[in-house]
This record gives structure tokens, sequence and C-alpha cells, in this order.
């Protein structure tokens, strides 16, 4: 029964997206937007979680006269849009939205890689995401990503199959620690989203957005172990395109307590999502639990 219920979901999902993928550029976004837009109304328990996540951070967001509500629904809207443009992709007639993203600080990167020891890519769930992971393999250099594998075995191996495409390579969290080293161990690229609550042996509780946030120690612990630089790079929606920027790289604590060190590395990594979100507030996924068991 699983196996028929995925393969409808998967024949579903192939036909449900067309239209993004027929309609020219524009409309096929218009469509996303009205998607979005959509998903605000209907999803009340995610568009609650996202006013109230707006609305309990203490610290000021830099959102002019815009109220929660308003940037809760640029959240959705955005996601709308990433969701237009991702089908595009995934189907082959994606290439100008390709060619509509600029990359800003490539020089870091590459400072960063000439060290020889891996690169660790700190991002977050802003702007569209899942695009920074396939850009980055086709602009900047080839790549790993970590992710959860999909429930439907169909979809999964879709998914797979376009990253590798666009020479991505995806690592899934199961079993992934080993994979990542030796990733990094070959001067590889590996990016992480670090901006998801995690379970209490998974991290450390840090500021973010003025209040403590339980936040992955995984970046702080591979970068120690390896040597890797770990370098944040952003990508959010700008002038009809994107703009991926990539910041130089992030140093390590040099406090000689261990656990201490981590702490504050995670404290420092988190701080580039912090100001990602300040100035981007409508492409961050509020949706999510973000300050749950503190």
């Amino acid at each position: 029964m699983k196996k028929i219920r995925w393969i409808i979901e998967a024949v579903f999902l192939a036909i449900a997206v067309l239209p993004f993928v027929l309609l020219p550029r524009k409309l096929s976004l218009q469509l996303g937007r009205f998607l979005g837009y959509l998903l605000y109304l209907l999803w009340g328990k995610r568009r609650n979680i996202a006013i109230n996540n707006i609305s309990n951070s203490f610290l000021t967001l830099k959102r002019g006269k815009k109220t929660p509500r308003q940037i809760a629904k640029g959240c959705f809207i955005n996601l709308g849009y990433s969701f237009s443009e991702l089908a595009r992709i995934y189907y082959g007639v994606g290439q100008d939205i390709i060619d509509s993203i600029d990359v800003v600080g490539i020089e870091n990167y590459h400072a960063a890689k000439s060290k020889g020891r891996g690169v660790l890519i700190i991002t977050a769930h802003g702007g569209n995401w899942e695009l920074l992971a396939l850009l980055f393999s086709v602009k900047i250099d080839k790549s790993s990503v970590v992710a959860r594998r999909q429930n439907n075995p169909y979809l999964n191996a879709f998914v797979e199959n376009v990253r590798a495409k666009y020479g991505n390579e995806v690592i899934y969290k199961k079993g992934a620690v080993r994979k990542i080293m030796t990733a990094l161990k070959a001067n590889g690229c590996v990016g992480i989203l670090m901006d998801q609550s995690v379970l209490k042996d998974e991290g450390y509780v840090v500021e973010f957005l003025g209040k403590g946030a339980w936040t992955t120690k995984f970046p702080a612990l591979l970068a120690r172990r390896t040597g890797a630089s770990v370098v944040p790079a952003f990508i959010k929606r700008e002038k009809g395109g994107h703009v991926i920027t990539i910041y130089p790289q992030v140093y390590l604590s040099e406090t000689k307590d261990a656990q201490m060190a981590m702490i504050e590395d995670t404290q420092n990594f988190t701080k580039y999502v912090e100001n990602y979100v300040k100035e981007n507030p409508e492409q961050w996924l509020w949706i999510h639990r973000r300050w749950k068991r503190v």
C-alpha cells in the first residue's frame, strides 16, 4: 500500500507543477505568489506560529512599518515564489532563473578553499535556499549538502537526480558525519543549514533575535575536528533576481575550555543568520518553531 501511495503522490505532484512549468516565467511567479498567499490564508497553524515568532522576537527587526502579520504573509509568498522557481529548474526550463543570480564575495570562498582543509558553508532557510545549494555548484564550486531524506522514495530519487545534474551531492543526515569528514579532508565543500531548533544533545542554547534558542553544534564540531574553514553564505531576492553573498571565513574561538569554545563558535555563526533575518525578515522561514524547548 505504501508503494501505491508513493506513486500516486509522485504523479499528482508531477501534474500539479505543470502550470508553473508551462507558463512564461513572469506568470509562473505570479502563480507562485498566489499559491503562497493561499497557503497563508489556509495553513492557520503555521501562519499563527510565524506571527507569534515575529511578535515575540525581542530584538527589533529592521522591518520599517510592516506588522508581524505582513511579514508572515511575505514569508508565505516567498515560499510560493520559491516553489515556482524550483519547479521550472527541476523540469529543465529555468536557465533564465540561473542567469539572474549574482554572486558577491566569491573571493572569500576561494581564499578559504586555498587553505586546503575543506570549506563548511553555513547558511539558513532564507530566500530560495534550495536554489542556493544548486547554484553554488553551478557558479562557484561543486558542493555537498546535508539534507533529510524524503519520505517518498520516488520524489527523493527525482530530487537527487536533479541535484546531481547540477553538480550537487546529497549527504543524508543518517550517517552524515563520516561522509562530511571525508569530503572535507579531500578539500571539498559542504553546506549546512543551521537555523532550526535541535534536541538538547545536538546543540547549545545561544542567543538568536534576543532570545535563547537550541542551535546545532555540528558546524563547530566539524570545523574543530577537521580544520575546515567556516564560511557563511546566503541568498536573497533582489530586483527581480537573486544575490548570493559569501562572507569571509569565521575564525574559531581561542577559548581554552573546549565546550565554552564550541558555544562561542556556535554563537558567532548564529550572528550571521540573525543579521540576515534582520535585513530580510520576509525571506526567512518563520513557520518553524525556532524557540521550542527553551
